[in-house]
């Protein structure tokens, strides 16, 4: 398993099978985007596969969930899914993308093994989208999320930023939308992982106020009670269901205590928490003629080390060097 010295165990894996994107939100990365990491840099296909066989055969991993960047740019994304697919045992496959090129994908992701996606849309407004991602693509984003449910992606999850000024009025009509379509919303708070490190706390919108914001046009009811166990969503039911809306409190009420991720770094570095400063090398291993064995030794090692919590909450808190695009979401 691995474990780390706090009893948690990851079972949830994060694979970024790019660091490159095609938009350029405000939040995430500048206009002009990032130098993106070398080709050779990157874990080739093969080396993907084997370390996802490692993750699921030796280490206990359950989920997998690919990630970017956007990884509907990896041109090999549909014979990735189709090889973790052939896994015994078989692990859940999800993928997160801004959507774009689900539209032309979708169906050949599903046949080849994808259980489902999550989606991002921050808006139904399209001179909004154009404001916050700087290109012109929101009715691709559209036809990608029907695509998805159309193929059978369910459920069909999407993830929602509210950024100040721009689009925090916008949270009933989102809510209304997707349950209209049959979709899952999940608002995420803002976090510190954008390229320019222009994250403030004060600019952020938190769960409270997405909350009181819904609750102006719905009735929500904790499912549950909120009791998330190890999902990042605390969700609730609306207007007694069975449509539900989730939200993801990162910041304000953070859920490292009940943590079960891993993530692996398109260039093969181990992140034992989204937020961590120090990364561990296994593609070194990896291309070095390291057995599976010791690579699965090397992966415990790094998580046995993860810190209690993301530390946003102390004032020495200081943001990773990668942004989120070079992380995986």
């Amino acid at each position: 398993m691995l474990l780390d010295t706090y009893g948690r165990v990851a079972t949830d894996l994060r694979v970024s099978l790019t660091d490159r994107c095609n938009l350029r939100c405000t939040y995430c990365m500048p206009e002009e985007g990032l130098r993106w990491l070398d080709r050779p840099d990157l874990l080739t296909d093969d080396e993907i596969v084997r370390m996802v066989r490692i993750a699921v055969t030796d280490l206990g991993v359950t989920d997998v969930r690919f990630t970017g960047g956007e990884p509907l740019l990896r041109p090999g994304l549909a014979r990735i899914v189709a090889a973790c697919a052939a896994l015994e045992p078989r692990p859940r496959l999800s993928l997160t993308s801004n959507g774009i090129g689900l539209g032309r994908t979708a169906a050949a992701l599903r046949e080849a093994g994808l259980d489902r996606v999550n989606v991002s849309l921050d808006t139904l407004r399209p001179e909004v989208f154009r404001t916050l991602t700087r290109r012109d693509r929101h009715h691709d984003v559209l036809a990608g999320l029907r695509a998805a449910a159309a193929a059978g992606l369910a459920p069909v999850k999407i993830n929602t930023v509210l950024m100040r000024g721009l689009n925090d009025d916008e949270a009933p009509d989102l809510l209304a939308w997707a349950v209209e379509h049959g979709y899952e919303l999940r608002f995420i708070e803002q976090m510190p992982l954008d390229a320019q490190h222009g994250w403030e706390r004060t600019g952020m919108v938190t769960a409270e106020e997405i909350l009181t914001s819904l609750r102006t046009r719905f009735h929500l009811t904790p499912e549950g009670a909120t009791a998330r166990a190890s999902a990042p969503a605390e969700r609730w039911l609306v207007d007694g269901g069975p449509a539900r809306v989730g939200v993801i409190a990162s910041v304000t009420r953070p859920f490292c205590r009940a943590c079960d991720r891993t993530r692996l770094t398109a260039d093969g570095q181990v992140r034992n928490c989204l937020f961590a400063r120090e990364e561990s090398d296994l593609r070194a291993a990896l291309r070095s003629g390291a057995r599976d064995t010791e690579i699965a030794e090397r992966w415990r090692a790094a998580m046995w080390g993860k810190k209690a919590g993301s530390g946003l909450d102390d004032p020495a808190f200081r943001q990773p060097d990668r942004p989120m695009s070079a992380i995986g979401g």
